[in-house]
């Protein structure tokens, strides 16, 4: 199985939310359930994955205290949406640690993560932060 890195971060918001809820879950068994539902036989975990979901749970406060800043004066990381919050995270991760990954391309797969699991309202939202990023980066 083969996956494009859209896929992987596609696979990486899903494994995160589910973590979310259950800190405690075994990452494998549930990479496993995210990448072969089917519970055939044992898929090759990309490496990808690992890195995503490993370094956003790794660097989460860190992250978090990068993300809060570009948040207005009334909201505070615990009011947002969790999967704008965990989208937000990857996006972050990707922008501080992950050298191959253009700005833009996080920036744009952010957005799209929010087109496929949150609403218009979370894309304007998660676009409008990152904007302010991309902004701050360009000074």
């Amino acid at each position: 199985m083969s996956l494009t890195r859209h896929e992987i971060r596609e696979k990486a918001f899903q494994a995160l939310f589910a973590l979310n809820a259950n800190p405690d879950a075994d990452e494998n068994q549930l990479f496993q359930q995210l990448l072969n539902p089917e519970e055939t036989d044992a898929v090759e975990i990309p490496a990808y994955l690992s890195t995503l979901v490993t370094g956003v749970r790794e660097h989460q406060v860190e992250l978090d205290a990068q993300i809060q800043p570009y948040l207005s004066q009334k909201w505070s990381l615990d009011r947002l949406a969790k999967t704008d919050l965990i989208i937000l995270r990857i996006a972050f991760f990707e922008l501080q640690f992950v050298d191959d990954v253009p700005t833009k391309v996080a920036v744009n797969e952010a957005i799209e993560l929010t087109k496929a699991f949150s609403d218009d309202r979370s894309r304007k939202f998660v676009s409008g932060v990152l904007g302010k990023v991309v902004k701050n980066q360009a000074n």
